[in-house]
């Protein structure tokens, strides 16, 4: 039996952020996903889309549906989101209402894909790791742990995600 396909929708947030010297400057760029993903050699079938290049801070509720939207009518059942982490919780949330019976996993990082020491590959790593074999539902793959991504929060203080109680 062949393996499920993953959907990728990026968002923007830190994980897709280029450093620009000339402006002193964080600025999301085109994303960097898919040369993630092939220099890790993912032979799963996947699709990137980009649907924005958006500080998570920015979203609103339009891109929150947008998201949604995408996730809900995409032909795939297993779904990673790249998303700043900032307000990757709220998000969640409006997937979780919105799309049943997906197992939809969102990350990010807590600094570039592009810097040497980054958590990028190794949380998209895990989101695609819990996207083939997490239940449906909406999860958060950060910080070296899947969370149920309604009972997660960012520790902005540690620089990490916890599990609520």
């Amino acid at each position: 039996m062949a393996p499920s396909p993953i959907l990728v929708l990026t968002t923007g947030g830190t994980i897709d952020k280029n450093y620009f010297d000339a402006l002193s400057e964080y600025q999301i760029t085109d994303s960097g996903i898919p040369a993630l993903l092939a220099e890790a050699r993912v032979t799963l079938p996947y699709r990137v889309v980009e649907l924005m290049r958006k500080d998570s801070l920015d979203l609103t509720d339009a891109d929150r549906a947008l998201i949604a939207a995408a996730a809900r009518e995409a032909p795939e059942n297993r779904i990673v989101i790249t998303h700043g982490t900032d307000t990757m919780t709220d998000t969640a949330r409006v997937l979780a209402a919105e799309v049943p019976g997906k197992v939809i996993v969102l990350t990010g990082a807590l600094s570039p894909a592009r810097f040497a020491e980054t958590d990028a590959p190794f949380n998209l790593g895990m989101a695609f790791a819990a996207a083939q074999t997490a239940a449906p539902g909406v999860w958060i793959a950060m910080s070296g742990q899947v969370f149920d991504a309604l009972r997660v929060k960012k520790d902005r203080e540690a620089g990490r995600f916890v599990a609520l109680p």
